[in-house]
């Protein structure tokens, strides 16, 4: 019985699969060393020859990666995390006051509706106005006296120059 104690107190070198992810016990598994030194240790048969078949750990079900990506026998806290809710809140938008905004937001559909007609009449308005003062800019500026001492400019420089149909070569 002191042996058997004295066996379990000791401390064993245990290793672990390679692809499964168990623990190996001494004198248990099986050894496989690669040609380039590597070393690999699987639990049993089955765990070698699906390492050797290429399969993906991940995606057998019995293999300690699998149940650890898909979050299988972890001991969760019977209350869950709590998800804190965020807050509304609310706050002036540059330009306007948060008064604004909520009565804004209280107003009827067709109120709304007027006024953004309403600002709209009066933006074309504006456009029209502005228009309307630049042409008769262009008008004092391009008045019949103007036009006539360009045309004599126009004229005397076409007199100057020699056509080209009438010079003797």
């Amino acid at each position: 019985y002191n042996e058997y104690k004295s066996y379990l107190s000791m401390s064993l070198k245990l290793d672990l699969c390679n692809f499964s992810g168990y623990k190996i016990y001494p004198s248990r598994g099986i050894r496989l060393a690669r040609v380039d030194g590597k070393i690999y240790n699987f639990v049993n048969k089955k765990s070698r020859n699906s390492f050797m078949m290429k399969r993906n750990p991940r995606k057998i079900s019995w293999t300690v990666l699998y149940r650890r990506k898909h979050k299988k026998g972890t001991e969760q806290d019977v209350a869950k995390k709590r998800t804190r809710k965020t807050a509304k809140f609310q706050r002036s938008i540059q330009g306007a006051t948060l008064e604004n905004i909520l009565a804004k937001r209280n107003q009827k559909p067709e109120v709304r509706k007027a006024q953004r007609e309403q600002l709209i009449r009066s933006n074309k308005e504006k456009q029209k106005a502005k228009k309307e003062a630049k042409a008769s800019q262009k008008k004092k500026t391009d008045t019949k006296a103007v036009r006539a001492s360009q045309k004599k400019i126009a004229k005397s420089n076409m007199k100057s120059r020699p056509q080209r149909g009438n010079v003797p070569m």
